[in-house]
């Protein structure tokens, strides 16, 4: 990129999170029972990926992601025959965020002010993708497959600005767990 050319909207909005100094008091207010739950001792060594090298937390975002928007393609494209199916992805998804929010806050317990703002917006966001997504789920549940097809593409939207955060941590700020030998030159 040309060092004069004015970057994207969406990178200064990012940045201007990152500064975000009202963010700090809440931070602050959830740090020490995020540092209890998941970023002390043998709990967070595992969920952090030090046993395989690196960070497990994208690893498992993929599942979450995968099988909500796989259950979305069915909604689009796959006819009524496709509704239970979708509706089990929809579950498998709310299945794993659990383990996936363990492993991003035992990242998060790991990182200075800036990322950890971001990573606050970045745990919010998708928290209401959650509650969209169980929404689906139940709307499923009940037989109101229409009701929970738009709620799931509701949920699609959140979570990818949730996605666009948790990518901006991964790529932009390299927060992320991995072994020293990575930082090794080749």
């Amino acid at each position: 990129m040309d060092p004069i050319e004015r970057p994207p909207a969406i990178v200064d909005w990012t940045r201007r999170l990152e500064d975000v100094t009202a963010l700090d008091a809440p931070v602050q207010a959830i740090e020490p029972y995020i540092q209890k739950a998941f970023g002390t001792g043998a709990r967070a060594s595992v969920l952090r990926g030090d046993w395989l090298g690196h960070a497990v937390h994208p690893v498992l975002t993929d599942l979450v992601i995968g099988t909500w928007t796989s259950a979305s393609v069915l909604d689009l494209f796959g006819g009524e025959e496709s509704a239970s199916s979708a509706q089990k992805l929809i579950g498998t998804g709310l299945l794993a965020v659990g383990p996936t929010a363990w492993t991003g806050w035992a990242e998060w317990s790991d990182i200075g002010p800036r990322d950890k703002r971001v990573g606050l917006v970045h745990a919010v966001t998708n928290g209401l993708a959650i509650g969209i997504y169980a929404s689906s789920w139940v709307a499923r549940q009940r037989g109101r497959h229409s009701t929970g097809t738009t709620l799931a593409l509701a949920g699609a939207a959140v979570s990818g600005v949730g996605a666009y955060l948790g990518g901006h941590l991964a790529a932009a700020r390299k927060v992320s767990s991995h072994h020293p030998a990575y930082d090794e030159a080749s």
